[in-house]
């Protein structure tokens, strides 16, 4: 007779924490050198998104690697200086909002990944990317794992530098446009960004149109001179 299954909550969640498995596999298959992809800036209303790849040293792989939103800013920022003086390659790239206005977040987000990977200084053999999609026209094979960020050392590093970067960038379009808080919100719909866009306006080629409320509320695009997008 099966035992019944207890409705009382675990005491301890366990919390997986990424490792190099998939990357070992993949060596011992000749698939060697293997990068991480991942990007950051999928659901705010401003700014690019930005992907980072990241081919990892097996012999110097930095401690404590984990997706970037389980870590703090100082952890983020500490990594990230850690994975750019030991990783044997790392590379970003970024599609603007107009690029995501022109496609969709989700092909947006692909290509910056493509464009991340194609941006290292060494060819990987095998590229593994955050999520359920591979981004198409890789000039290597690759396989896409659902939450990789949390499952792959490669990825993690990949998610760390990618978050960094882009809230380097967010923080550079809050100084040029103070009336928002980038530099706080990183572009993401808090109330303090939704109240400066309703009083101010979306910033061109800053905010994202294609997205609500822009596209819902039918705001105009309030253009300010002197500004160059991002790419």
């Amino acid at each position: 007779m099966a035992r019944a299954r207890s409705d009382s909550p675990l005491l301890f969640e366990i919390v997986e924490k990424p490792d190099f498995s998939f990357e070992t596999k993949a060596m011992a298959e000749g698939l060697w050198p293997v990068a991480g992809m991942d990007e950051a800036g999928r659901g705010p209303l401003a700014g690019p998104v930005v992907a980072a790849a990241v081919i990892l040293d097996p012999a110097n792989i930095p401690d404590g690697l984990d997706d970037s939103k389980r870590l703090n800013h100082l952890q983020r920022e500490a990594l990230f200086l850690k994975i750019l003086g030991s990783a044997l390659g790392v590379s970003m790239a970024s599609v603007s909002a107009e690029g995501i206005d022109g496609s969709n977040i989700l092909k947006a987000s692909l290509e910056a990944m493509r464009r991340a990977l194609a941006g290292l200084p060494i060819q990987a053999k095998l590229a593994l990317a955050d999520g359920r999609d591979v981004p198409p026209g890789l000039l290597c094979e690759g396989r896409a794992l659902i939450k990789g960020d949390q499952r792959s050392q490669s990825i993690a590093a990949a998610s760390i530098v990618a978050k960094v970067m882009r809230d380097r960038m967010m923080c550079g379009c809050g100084s040029h446009h103070d009336r928002y808080g980038f530099e706080v919100h990183m572009g993401y719909a808090t109330v303090r960004h939704r109240t400066a866009i309703e009083a101010h306006g979306p910033v061109a080629r800053l905010h994202r149109a294609s997205f609500a409320p822009f596209r819902l509320g039918g705001a105009e695009v309030a253009e300010e001179e002197g500004f160059a997008g991002l790419e």
